[in-house]
């Protein structure tokens, strides 16, 4: 697969009309991925969706799935979303029991490593490892429900992995989800994002395809200065 440069644009699918899912993948066709939220009413006080709809998804998406794993024990659970065929998947640090070893057997399986972590939580650890991972998700809303507003203060914690990313010649992609949208994208990017995950203001425009490339231009705008 053929990995789309930056500013990467994921459309959060809990945003979409679950009852249409085909129709609403069609309809992101010009996104980089589609970001697949996976919830298990433990490690946040909701419940989504697991392996059977993911793998549907899979089969059905015309871009390739970033699934974020918002559950209790990923060392068990994630690797078989990797053998779904899914193109990244991110489990949270605050979950993994052994998060490294993790990320290598996603790896071996063939899908890109990510971790995640919430906005509370230091990324000091991290630094060391960070050629062990593909990408890295900095919460910018407390993880769980979609539509709350953009957390600024988790933006030091993004320059300083975007700096250390850099200082460490690592090629990994930073992610940020939550209250992305026309307002906050520039503020992500000039923090040191590359890849963003956008809900409803994706799902919730007129015209997708124009908003999917209007955030695109706002970053690569930021980006660029």
């Amino acid at each position: 697969m053929s990995l789309p440069d930056a500013p990467r644009i994921n459309p959060s699918i809990l945003a979409a009309d679950f009852v249409n899912m085909q129709s609403e993948l069609a309809r992101i066709a010009s996104a980089d991925f589609v970001h697949v939220d996976v919830m298990d009413n433990h490690f946040v006080p909701n419940l989504t969706f697991g392996p059977q709809m993911v793998e549907r998804i899979q089969a059905t998406s015309p871009v390739p799935l970033d699934v974020h794993l918002m559950i209790d024990d990923p060392d068990r659970w994630a690797p078989g979303y990797a053998e779904l065929g899914a193109a990244s998947v991110t489990f949270h640090l605050e979950a993994a029991a052994e998060p490294v070893a993790l990320a290598r057997r996603l790896r071996e399986i063939g899908a890109r490593a990510g971790v995640a972590v919430k906005p509370g939580t230091e990324v000091d650890g991290l630094l060391e490892h960070l050629h062990e991972f593909d990408q890295i998700l900095v919460m910018t809303v407390e993880p769980g429900f979609g539509g709350q507003g953009f957390m600024p203060e988790t933006m030091p914690k993004l320059r300083r992995l975007a700096d250390e990313t850099r200082r460490r010649g690592a090629d990994v992609w930073l992610q940020v989800d939550g209250g992305i949208a026309a307002g906050t994208i520039a503020q992500a990017a000039e923090a040191g994002a590359d890849t963003f995950v956008a809900g409803s203001a994706v799902f919730g425009a007129d015209d997708i395809d124009g908003a999917i490339a209007g955030l695109r231009s706002l970053a690569a705008h930021a980006h660029a200065h």
